[in-house]
């Protein structure tokens, strides 16, 4: 029994000794690790590769077309109405001098006749007082002494007699003219845009017949920044100066129908008050003939209360960089990548922010390559590889305004 104890107490002892000595032996013949610094590996980044350029600076602003002249068209007679022109609708065009809408004219064709006598008779009493004043002139000199009286020479009743025909005359010459009245032409080219009036209806003196406007050209009322006048050379209006045709170009678009149309025009005038609330100038552009047919036979025409963008032409700018706007950083701030491709910060003088780019006109060279790569955390002189390098197309944009892909 007490040996089988003994053997119970040395076996675990005995394991756990050659335990230790394995473990010695293991640790003292370990291999031997090197150690190595923690290598980082340089950022990628996307460069552009900037140069300078002129550019031509567009203002955008958008409005509405309206017409440049409107005038509501009147009856400055009374009568039925008893002939429309089949341009009399809304929407008909028509010719400046073309016969609209006629009135009864029978009551103006007798006023002229009862005038017309009027001064027959006129005429006829101022011939007998004229004969009666020479006879009466030469009976004064064969038997009269002296000065003969206005009344012997029978001066006040032929000053009458000339009045009454002159006054005649005049109820002749109003007979006629509202006897021309009852035709209402058209004052100018132009186009109806409400008709109140149609046959057989009864219109008194002031009835309105229609709203008319002139289609010799149309207008569009644009709004621009106050900030954005300084790219314009916008037309100040001074008195006694016609600045008409001093305006800059502009170009309007739209789509109708599923397809994209556009017109050209001009900027004629500035409005003469400012906004008090938005605090913008509005500019009045003006196109030429904007419903004929121009070159491209599929366009409409530009009609009035279409809504349509507008891209006015702005000053030359020369030796400027452009930039994508998403490289800005706190307002003017970018990246560049050096020679030895490390992330540099650099403040630039920019001229002009818009949605898609920055133009930027001091504080950035010719061939410097700007980062073009978002970074989480850049930091002023950080190690980057270059994965690509692009070379600016021109003015970043294209036709539309848009950021070239």
């Amino acid at each position: 029994m007490k040996s089988s104890n003994l053997m119970k107490m040395i076996l675990p002892l005995a394991f756990i000794a050659g335990a230790v000595v394995v473990t010695v032996v293991l640790v003292m013949n370990r291999p031997v690790l090197e150690t190595r610094p923690a290598e980082i590996l340089p950022t990628l980044v996307r460069v552009l590769t900037v140069e300078s350029e002129d550019l031509q600076l567009t203002v955008y602003s958008q409005g509405s077309v309206m017409p440049r002249t409107q005038s509501t068209l009147g009856s400055e007679v009374s009568g039925r109405v008893e002939y429309v022109s089949q341009a009399f609708a809304a929407g008909g065009f028509f010719e400046k001098g073309d016969l609209l809408v006629r009135l009864d004219a029978r009551d103006a064709e007798l006023s002229v006749t009862r005038a017309e006598s009027e001064v027959a008779r006129a005429q006829m009493s101022l011939t007998i007082e004229e004969e009666e004043a020479r006879v009466a002139e030469e009976e004064w000199a064969q038997l009269g002494r002296g000065t003969p009286s206005a009344l012997v020479t029978r001066k006040p009743q032929l000053a009458e007699a000339r009045a009454t025909l002159a006054s005649a005359e005049a109820s002749l010459h109003q007979a006629q003219l509202n006897l021309s009245r009852t035709e209402i032409r058209a004052p100018f080219a132009g186009r109806v845009r409400v008709k109140n009036v149609d046959m057989g209806q009864f219109v008194n003196t002031g009835s309105t017949l229609a709203t008319i406007y002139s289609v010799d050209y149309a207008e569009v009322r644009l709004p621009i920044p106050d900030d954005q006048l300084a790219y314009v050379d916008a037309p100040l209006h001074f008195r006694g100066e016609n600045t008409t045709n001093r305006g800059p170009e502009v170009v309007l678009a739209t789509k109708f129908a599923g397809k994209q149309f556009k017109w050209t025009g001009k900027v004629v005038r500035l409005e003469g008050e400012i906004d008090p609330q938005s605090r913008m100038v509005h500019a009045v552009a003006q196109v030429k003939n904007p419903y004929g047919r121009g070159e491209d036979p599929d366009r409409p025409p530009l009609s009035v209360g279409l809504y349509v963008n507008a891209a006015v032409t702005g000053h030359l700018l020369e030796n400027v960089i452009v930039v994508p706007r998403s490289v800005m950083r706190n307002a003017n701030e970018l990246m560049v990548v050096d020679s030895d491709d490390r992330l540099r910060f650099r403040t630039v003088d920019i001229l002009r922010l818009e949605p898609n780019r920055a133009i930027i006109q001091g504080g950035l060279e010719p061939g410097e390559r700007v980062c073009l790569s978002a970074i989480d955390a850049p930091v002023n002189g950080m190690q980057v590889e270059v994965l690509k390098e692009s070379t600016p197309e021109p003015s970043l944009t294209n036709q539309s305004g848009e950021v070239a892909q």
